[in-house]
């Protein structure tokens, strides 16, 4: 009988692809998009400007940058018959289901040969970045009774959205906020999502599916909707004084209970990300007032820094999104969403990236059950 080869659960660890798009070295908290820092990228760099360099290769320059985003523009509006589709699901639909629902409906308005089309490959990609938004934002309205707001083309991308939310031109602090979290969001490696995307992608399954079944592996609490519970976690904090936060902290730990937005499977130091979006945090405070519940997280940030700092367990990226997102007015079931309009230009990349070499994934497994047994 054949060696068995080593088991490791969820595969962590084991190498599924060589990949160009993500760099991430946990232990020293760096992560770079196709070799440039996100540090820099956040602040040098606009969203269509990251999506261009993860989908393309190559930051663009300024005619190139001019060229993407009129691309982008022109893709954002949705056909009728989607706004029709949108408008016969239930009201209660959460957004992720309802993102699931459009995403795969689309494959059937654009169907194409992605494979040896390079052309239609490229204008696939640039479909999904431009209307994902516009289906998150055309779904908040008409689950709440009032009609989509059209996208405009004389807006950025985070701008748009925001837009399509109210129908009122967001403040310029508010688009430059959102535009950061989205480049801070859209890549981050082989996370769940992203080898989901892969897996699809290497049976040639076309783009529309490939994000759709990403959108499916975001959906589930262990990957998305993070945030959402960081907010819901801090709620339960009533005395923010730094010893009842301690106290908290200790015995939620003492009960080996887990502390929303602190660890990362890669990270061992504070995640880069967590960083950036604090400094948006104090920004935005400062534009529109502050809020009790991040004074709280930075206490309980440092609190848990001299409790298990030690230990490698430090504010993830989700520890600070949600406070920013709830500062901006956006609904919390609306937060994974957001992560996917940035995640859909990382799930692109990497599929573009399979699609280069591609061999379908045909992992093997540990046999553990009977054998040869008669009926």
């Amino acid at each position: 009988m054949a060696d068995v080869a080593e088991f490791r659960p969820g595969l962590a660890g084991v190498p599924a692809a060589k990949s160009a798009v993500c760099l991430i070295d946990g232990q020293v908290g760096k992560l770079q998009y196709r070799g440039y820092p996100i540090q820099q990228l956040a602040e040098k760099c606009c969203f269509e400007e990251t999506v261009h360099m993860l989908l393309f290769g190559a930051l663009p320059n300024a005619e190139e940058l001019a060229a993407f985003k009129a691309e982008l523009a022109a893709e954002r509006s949705l056909k009728f018959r989607i706004i029709d589709v949108l408008k016969h699901l239930p009201e209660s639909g959460h957004p992720m289901d309802v993102l699931t629902a459009a995403t795969s409906a689309l494959s059937m308005f654009y169907p194409g040969d992605h494979v040896e089309d390079l052309a239609f490959r490229r204008i696939s990609a640039i479909r999904l970045v431009a209307k994902l938004p516009t289906v998150v934002a055309a779904w908040y309205r008409i689950r709440r009774g009032d009609e989509p707001i059209a996208p405009r083309a004389d807006l950025g991308h985070a701008a748009n959205f925001l837009y399509m939310l109210e129908g009122e031109d967001p403040h310029p602090l508010t688009a430059e906020v959102v535009d950061v979290a989205l480049t801070l969001h859209a890549e981050h490696s082989m996370n769940a999502s992203t080898f989901t995307a892969r897996v699809t992608g290497s049976t040639l399954a076309d783009p529309y599916t490939v994000v759709t079944s990403a959108i499916g592996s975001l959906s589930g609490r262990l990957h998305g909707g993070a945030n959402e519970r960081v907010l819901a976690m801090l709620s339960t904090i009533e005395d923010h004084s730094p010893q009842a936060v301690r106290r908290w902290a200790e015995d939620r730990l003492a009960r080996k209970e887990k502390i929303m937005g602190f660890g990362h499977r890669v990270y061992k130091v504070k995640d880069p990300r967590a960083d950036v979006l604090q400094g948006l945090a104090t920004k935005l405070f400062a534009e529109f007032g502050a809020t009790p519940v991040y004074d709280l997280a930075v206490e309980l940030e440092k609190q848990m820094a001299e409790l298990v700092g030690h230990k490698g367990i430090y504010p993830n990226v989700d520890f600070y999104s949600g406070i920013v997102y709830q500062k901006l007015g956006i609904p919390s079931d609306l937060y994974t969403p957001v992560f996917a309009i940035a995640r859909v230009s990382g799930w692109l990349a990497h599929l573009l990236e399979q699609l280069e070499n591609n061999r379908i994934f045909r992992p093997t497994q540990i046999w553990v059950g009977e054998a040869d047994r008669e009926v």
